[in-house]
């Protein structure tokens, strides 16, 4: 069982930056050199889906993003410390949602769907005000 702690969400204007971190308690990387680790979110409201916006491997480094958040988010990992990072920058409203970390066992295709995710961090809420 991988556990996920989520932390760094909060309340941010339109335009502003914010810096959400995911750490792995009892980290050892060793145990996580095929992982995938993701970072998804739920708007609020109806209908809404947990919608993956950006992925990284541990093994190698690559990164993907979705469209939604392409040049102003970055993804990265500190293998040293077993903690993820999601970098926003240039926040709209539109980015308001709860924000969750994922990994993903035995990852040989770096992918943002859901259901490819294992294991999940209990969220943290990111409002931006217009």
């Amino acid at each position: 069982q991988v556990q996920l702690v989520e932390s760094g969400g909060g309340s941010v204007q339109a335009g502003g930056s914010l810096t959400l971190s995911c750490a792995i308690p009892g980290y050892a990387w060793y145990w996580y050199k095929s992982y995938c680790w993701g970072w998804f979110r739920q708007a609020p409201g109806p209908g809404k889906e947990r919608e993956g916006i950006a992925a990284i491997s541990f093994g190698t480094g690559e990164a993907i993003y979705a469209d939604s958040v392409k040049g102003r988010f970055t993804i990265s990992q500190d293998i040293g410390r077993g903690t993820l990072a999601l970098e926003m920058t240039s926040l709209e409203a539109e980015d308001t949602a709860i924000y969750f970390c994922a990994a993903r066992e035995a990852c040989s295709v770096l992918g943002l769907l859901r259901a490819d995710y294992a294991y999940w961090g209990q969220g943290t809420q990111v409002t931006v005000s217009s």
